[in-house]
């Protein structure tokens, strides 16, 4: 049972960690990936498309990192799936960041997409990128095509010598065409294929050129294709496109003049209403935003948030079931450390990420269950949330040092300035610092301590009389790592069973969309509503 198991875990009278091993053991019980509660993502996709063909993805790592690249590349084929499966073209992106997954999104699969977010800057990053799209456009696609024509050139000569000749005597026979080749080919025993590949005629090698044009040019048309596509996503005014095919205008017939310019007027009428597929977009957003204040034209829509921050995934499901409009959701969250939590102590911590969050509106417990239990799992429990279980086992070690820096830093501040809280972060200091003296000085300025206040002298007595404790604080550190799933899946099912309470949700589940070494926020949870996909 639970209960016995934990009791070899933990000392009945004073709670401590009696066994390590059954610790790891009961952690790895209760992780998501061991309580069989995900949807496979294989599973949803199929249910999803039910006959529809698979698209073949476009590379995505031309503009992103590999991580990225990961990400949009998996959550835009299922974001496409279940738009489809809707009936719906439009999405909105909640914590669009700078666009990645917004724009792979309108350009690969054609949906009109509104990417919000709450940080300007976030925003001009977004039109930033379609800029560097602009300017490097030409390159690119000078380069994948000369990529694609390299690729088949390789293939065709990897591919083994196939003659129209049946036998000697018949050297006039006529060349097959592509069906009997690839029926003939299947046909031809190990003895015969040495006898085919020794015999190369002219007749053959001018066959096989014929058809390298034809795929070359074949593949040619769908790279165009996918530059349109591309283009979609861009201002209308944010490539020019140049024809290698234009002559002088002086020897054109009249008639040929008209037909051209016809064709230039219904080529810009096209462009100009299937341009700007992609809109960035800056506002905060919380659980009672409105969103037709936002988009003026909204209509049936998925909700999607890629690695949304602290409440922002929370309150992306709350508007998902609040809102008629928006017809399904696909929400992945990250920084569990900034959730706000409705039973943390008796006192409210500010954070600005969610000054709106006031009231009944809390990042945690979000279902009934837990509210009923007054559930809290507190700030070091969220931060533990955050550490990347999988990462650690494949070789990828804690910053040891830079905890152990922190640590002492509070011991420091606690014992010389009697502060044991504050709304002030150290923040990203370690990296900046060349010692630990100079850690702790930049750290008590940004904390605007002063830090006169304490010599080098008595700092550095600090450090050398914690330093041989560095290995404690390290096998502290492993064992919240080894704890973090379990803590991930409380906020995770937290966010399942609040939809599952929810009267018009059709389906909901969790899934498993990202390798979690190189996304390790990698869990998505995902719901239907049944008025639109009944």
């Amino acid at each position: 049972t639970d209960e016995s198991m934990l009791s070899s875990v933990f000392c009945e009278k004073c709670q401590r960690l009696i066994d390590v091993q059954s610790f790891a053991l009961a952690a790895r019980y209760y992780s998501l990936s061991n309580l069989g509660l995900c949807t496979p993502l294989e599973e949803l996709l199929e249910a999803l498309r039910g006959e529809r063909q698979e698209r073949n993805d476009i590379k995505t790592d031309e503009f992103m990192n590999n991580k990225k690249s990961h990400e949009v590349q998996v959550m835009s084929e299922l974001v496409d799936s279940i738009a489809s499966y809707c009936g719906i073209k439009q999405v909105i992106d909640i914590g669009s960041g700078k666009g990645y997954l917004s724009s792979f999104l309108s350009m690969h699969y054609n949906l009109k997409v509104y990417g919000i977010d709450s940080s300007n800057t976030n925003t001009q990053g977004a039109h930033e990128r379609n800029r560097k799209l602009k300017k490097h456009w030409k390159a690119y696609e000078r380069r994948a095509r000369a990529n694609l024509q390299s690729q088949k050139l390789e293939e065709m000569n990897d591919r083994p010598v196939q003659t129209e000749i049946k036998c000697e005597s018949n050297t006039n026979e006529k060349p097959l065409n592509n069906n009997s080749n690839l029926q003939s080919q299947d046909q031809v025993t190990t003895q015969d294929s040495d006898v085919f590949t020794g015999i190369a005629t002219s007749e053959s090698s001018k066959q096989t050129e014929i058809s390298l044009v034809a795929q070359t040019q074949s593949d040619e048309n769908k790279l165009s294709e996918n530059v349109l596509d591309i283009l979609n996503v861009l201002p209308a005014d944010a490539v020019d496109i140049f024809s290698s095919s234009r002559c002088n205008c002086g020897e054109l017939c009249d008639e040929e003049k008209a037909r051209r310019k016809m064709v230039s007027l219904q080529a810009k009428a096209s462009k100009s209403s299937e341009s700007n597929l992609y809109f960035p977009l800056t506002s905060y957003i919380t659980a009672e935003t409105e969103l037709s204040d936002i988009i003026t034209d909204l209509e049936d829509s998925v909700m999607v948030g890629l690695h949304t921050c602290g409440d922002l995934a929370p309150n992306t499901l709350r508007i998902f079931t609040t809102k008629p409009e928006i017809k399904a959701v696909c929400s992945v969250g990250c920084c569990y450390h900034l959730l706000s939590e409705q039973y943390e102590n008796q006192e409210v911590i500010f954070f600005p990420f969610f000054a709106d969050c006031t009231g009944e509106v809390w990042g945690f417990p979000m279902c009934q269950y837990l509210k009923d239990e007054s559930w809290c799992c507190g700030r070091n429990a969220r931060m533990s949330a955050c550490l990347a279980l999988e990462r650690v086992a494949v070789g990828q070690t804690l910053p040891t040092e830079s905890l152990f820096y922190r640590a002492v830093l509070q011991v420091i501040i606690e014992e010389n300035y009697g502060v044991t809280k504050s709304d002030r972060h150290v923040g990203k200091i370690f990296s900046k610092s060349s010692s630990f003296l100079d850690y702790v000085r930049k750290s008590l300025k940004k904390l605007e301590l002063d830090d006169s206040k304490l010599s080098d002298s008595c700092i550095m007595d600090y450090y050398n009389g914690y330093k041989d404790r560095m290995n404690e604080l390290e096998a502290f550190n492993m064992l919240k790592v080894v704890l973090a799933p379990c803590i991930e899946v409380l906020i995770l099912l937290d966010r399942l069973c609040f939809l599952k309470e929810q009267d018009n949700i059709a389906w909901s589940g969790l899934v498993k969309l990202f390798d979690p070494v190189k996304s390790p926020r990698c869990y998505g949870v995902i719901a239907l509503k049944k008025q639109s996909c009944s």
